[in-house]
């Protein structure tokens, strides 16, 4: 894939933002589809959604949530598309059986957008290529560690259910945004599933002290029981920041969510951070 220039769907997101700044620093012509009007820079061209224009790119970079897509499949073949990067994440993997009905819904609906990606880019002769990262972090802006970060800030303590040893790796969303580029240019990604993790595995408990850490805080980590926990996050869902939240977050603190990324390294030269906080990953 040689053209340097290519269209990026969800350019506002977390990982949006990262990729934009990576498309910028490699000289990349950038056309960002938005609903809202941008300010435009030299480098980049915003385009208004939903009635934009399609103009002519071969390579797409989809970061908005991946069941949207199939809005935009005219839009795809209108541009004259020949390979499109989506990004889902291995909650497809980890939530489908969870006892929260929502989240399991998020699961469904994951496994159900990337078979429609890979039906409609299959039909259309269009290379799909799909990237599942596990927990993202950055910019102060996720819903993960950014969150605890608030959390921590505002009531000084953790709570954890049990010795909370489930194994993580969380990736930063630059690692993300890097794996993008990459799948967008990279002749064996074509047509091919990427799970795509941190660069360190760490249990979960170490993963809220590491948080402390960064903050220059002692870690308090409140071991609770599930009933309590419960109860926490039902009172703490009434705060719309935390509305997002479920007891089956705190079941999953035991469980490992750990996946091999070792197909990313030899198809795309992943090579993701170790986890490590810095100022600009701290919510503002």
């Amino acid at each position: 894939m040689g053209d340097r220039k290519v269209a990026i769907l969800g350019a506002r997101s977390l990982v949006g933002q990262c990729l934009l700044r990576r498309l910028m620093e490699d000289d990349w012509k950038i056309l960002a589809y938005s609903r809202q009007p941008q300010h435009e820079i030299p480098e980049m061209k915003w385009l208004l959604l939903p009635c934009a224009a399609a103009e002519q790119a071969v390579s797409w970079i989809c970061v908005a949530p991946i069941w949207v897509l199939p809005d935009y499949f005219p839009l795809f073949e209108a541009s004259g598309a020949r390979r499109i990067v989506a990004l889902s994440s291995t909650s497809r993997f980890t939530k489908v059986s969870s006892g929260d009905l929502l989240e399991a819904a998020v699961a469904a609906r994951l496994i159900e957008a990337e078979a429609r990606l890979r039906a409609w880019a299959e039909h259309r002769g269009v290379e799909w290529v799909i990237l599942r990262p596990t927990l993202i972090y950055g910019l102060g802006q996720d819903k993960n560690i950014a969150e605890m970060m608030r959390f921590i800030r505002r009531f000084g303590f953790f709570p954890l259910l049990g010795e909370a040893i489930g194994l993580r790796q969380p990736i930063h969303a630059g690692d993300v945004a890097g794996a993008c580029l990459a799948a967008v240019q990279a002749p064996r990604a074509a047509n091919r599933a990427y799970n795509i993790s941190g660069g360190e595995t760490l249990s979960y408990r170490d993963m809220v002290a590491r948080v402390f850490l960064a903050l220059g805080r002692p870690a308090r980590l409140l071991a609770v029981p599930l009933w309590a926990f419960s109860l926490a996050v039902a009172l703490l869902r009434c705060l719309p920041r935390y509305r997002h939240w479920s007891a089956a977050m705190a079941e999953r603190m035991n469980g490992d969510l750990v996946f091999d990324h070792s197909d990313a390294v030899r198809d795309l030269a992943f090579a993701p951070r170790r986890f490590a906080l810095t100022r600009e990953d701290f919510p503002r």
